[in-house]
């Protein structure tokens, strides 16, 4: 399996910076205290440090927000991950507690304030990228039965025809649901020239 990124995503959004973590034989069906304990330790820091601010108004999801107008993505209206979970933190201070895996992406979404987007290896269809969509291209919604087709050129994870996320970092979909027998993950960091050192400490 490759990590692909088309080369004119950096075109438009020229100081994009990633790193990838693969995670093998991982036990998510088994419960981790120091999980939940780091989710929670997260999701209040987050609230009392950001308690009057928005989240649009940070300055590390700034950079994702322009990178989405660079896109063509209205981050008003497609909000990056990353600023939809802050957003929600700031408001309730919680997050429901999913899998042992998403709750630790989750938490170092939060302490370093990057979109983490995990992918089961092995439900992909060979290689996964960063591309612009075309017609063959096909994502199931969360909870849906509907298939949508994402506009030509919207910007895609995918693997094969199989798009796991819609619009770079907004939305992923019910086949990229992470569940209690995922075993190996891939999982993308997406950034910025200029928080590169958060990704590197991952």
């Amino acid at each position: 399996m490759k990590f692909i990124v088309d080369k004119e995503f950096f075109n438009k959004v020229p100081n994009a910076y990633f790193g990838v973590i693969i995670a093998k034989n991982i036990d998510n069906s088994s419960e981790y205290e120091f999980i939940k304990d780091k989710l929670e330790e997260q999701l209040l820091l987050i609230k009392e440090e950001y308690k009057d601010m928005k989240a649009k108004e940070l300055p590390k999801i700034i950079l994702y927000r322009e990178a989405f107008e660079l896109l063509g993505i209205n981050p008003n209206k497609f909000m990056c991950s990353i600023e939809s979970l802050v957003g929600r933190t700031i408001k309730s201070g919680f997050i429901p507690h999913i899998n042992p895996l998403v709750d630790l992406g989750n938490a170092l979404s939060l302490k370093y304030m990057i979109p983490i987007g995990i992918h089961d290896i092995d439900k992909l269809a060979g290689d996964i990228e960063i591309r612009f969509a075309n017609s063959s291209d096909k994502f199931l919604p969360f909870g849906s039965s509907e298939v949508e087709t994402p506009d030509e050129g919207e910007v895609i994870y995918v693997s094969g025809n199989d798009v796991r996320t819609r619009r770079w970092t907004w939305r992923q979909g019910e086949n990229g649901k992470i569940n209690h027998t995922v075993k190996n993950a891939f999982i993308p960091l997406d950034g910025f020239l200029e928080n590169k050192e958060s990704l590197l400490k991952l």
